[in-house]
């Protein structure tokens, strides 16, 4: 059985505890992640594999139990993608799925160039304001 694995002190040993199905789910959620964000650092930040760009996260990933979860770290994102997000379980910021169904590489492209976008926002807002 999948679970949040909290031991784990790198993203690789995170992946290599998670049994085969869920592994290889998270496995393609991460070649999409660094496809699209190539100079991503991987952390474990509250016993979740999480992708940063410039000290910000961008999202996390996790394999539960019983499904694969993608955490956008964005409510707006979210709202931004209601519509083809409707194909998952959606609920409290998390993006839920059985780990043997295809999460859309293209949307997760845009969630991740979103957020990115976001986290620059915020950095450019604080830089003005000092």
């Amino acid at each position: 059985m999948a679970e949040k694995n909290t031991t784990s002190q790198t993203v690789d040993g995170y992946l290599a505890a998670q049994p085969e199905e869920f592994k290889n789910a998270l496995e393609r959620l991460r070649r999409i992640i660094r496809a699209e964000l190539p100079d991503a650092t991987e952390v474990i930040s509250y016993g979740l594999p999480t992708f940063k760009h410039r000290g910000q996260s961008v999202l996390a990933i996790a394999a539960w139990k019983k499904h694969v979860a993608i955490y956008p770290m964005s409510y707006a994102v979210l709202a931004a993608h209601k519509d083809e997000l409707g194909l998952y379980e959606v609920e409290k910021g998390t993006v839920r799925f059985p780990p043997s169904a295809e999460f859309s590489a293209q949307l997760l492209r845009a969630m991740v160039s979103e957020r990115v976008a976001e986290n620059d926002a915020r950095r450019m807002e604080r830089t003005a304001e000092r």
